[in-house]
């Protein structure tokens, strides 16, 4: 299982309609307000300003940046392998495990690979004048890096290009390094809209840097649409849903972390910053597959360096969510208790 969100291969596994799944697999907030585009065939007409102004406007006033720090892409992805491309230092320093597209997006560009297990050693540091990707908070498991300015100054000491992916920040208010670009010309923030303002249909991602490496990021001209600036635009000036979003999460990140462990199936339960809870279990190909058969769709792990399938990852959901997949791993734990009286 390479990436979460796949409902389509899993629905048609097991022969229902996508919209039937319940995805634990797939890290979107879960709170969807509906909104009203207002969009005439008029505006959907006419071309989008290919610079994007008005939009970059206000992601500037909304990130506390300048116009020429931003750069936008059809997706965080796009934005990932774009850079990958821009840069031309050719050895890469992974903190591993994270988002499998750095991985992809270094190959294609044909750089070293190397790879340093920030879980079991943090404080390794890469050579000098090499290329540093961070993901703040992290994934799989959701740990926010508090000690992240510590290593930066390591690495600027170590003239280090660096990449820090803040995709999951918004959810528990962390403290982004964004601002750091200010003091230090070689950093890159990797934005991704998708995860926070629940629209990931809506293929827009940034980097955000000094305005010179902005200026050398090549995108195509109207790489995204009138459709994705005027949802993205209305849910970033909604306070309302920010608001509701962090309460929301709060209180269900709380009962689904509770379910989990109530169940009895885990030994362990990674403690997380953001939307997504990992863990780990001694028989995780089989309650994945139990659990599709109830029409749940969770992450299996093992496409992250370090870990294997027994590790399992749950996006945070709605109660009515939450309660099915209580229903379902009390199930499989009376199913054990009878193989095991069987026995």
């Amino acid at each position: 299982m390479k990436h979460g969100a796949d409902i389509y291969k899993y629905a048609k596994r097991i022969g229902v309609s996508p919209k039937e799944l319940i995805d634990f697999s797939s890290n979107i907030n879960h709170y969807q307000p509906e909104i009203d585009l207002s969009l005439s065939t008029r505006d959907i007409a006419l071309y989008a300003d290919s610079r994007y102004r008005e939009f970059r406007t206000l992601i500037a006033e909304k990130y506390t940046l300048k116009k020429n720090q931003i750069k936008l892409f059809n997706g965080a992805t796009s934005a990932i392998y774009s850079l990958f491309t821009s840069i031309k230092r050719k050895d890469f320093f992974l903190y591993t495990p994270l988002y499998g597209e750095y991985e992809k997006a270094a190959l294609l560009a044909k750089k070293n690979i190397y790879k340093i297990n920030r879980i079991e050693d943090e404080i390794q540091m890469p050579t000098e004048d090499s290329v540093v990707v961070f993901v703040n908070p992290s994934t799989p498991e959701g740990t926010y890096y508090d000690n992240l300015k510590e290593l930066l100054e390591q690495w600027i000491a170590l003239k280090c290009t660096i990449i820090i992916d803040e995709s999951f920040l918004a959810f528990e208010e962390l403290t982004s390094i964004r601002q750091e670009i200010n003091n230090y010309k070689r950093l890159y923030i990797v934005h991704s809209f998708s995860k926070f303002y629940s629209c990931a249909g809506v293929r827009v991602g940034a980097i955000f840097s000094d305005k010179k490496n902005i200026k050398k990021l090549q995108t195509p001209l109207w790489n995204i649409s009138t459709l994705d600036i005027s949802f993205l635009s209305q849910r970033l000036l909604d306070e309302k849903f920010i608001k509701t979003s962090r309460e929301r999460h709060k209180i269900q990140k709380n009962e689904l972390t509770k379910i989990l462990t109530d169940s009895k199936h885990f030994s362990e339960i990674v403690e997380s910053n953001t939307n997504f809870i990992l863990a780990l279990t001694e028989n995780g190909e089989e309650m994945f597959d139990k659990l599709l058969e109830q029409k749940i769709l969770i992450r299996k792990c093992a496409s992250f360096d370090y870990l294997s399938n027994n590790w399992l990852r749950f996006a945070v959901k709605d109660k009515e969510a939450h309660q099915r997949l209580k229903v379902a791993l009390e199930l499989l734990k009376a199913e054990h208790k009878k193989k095991s009286l069987r026995d």
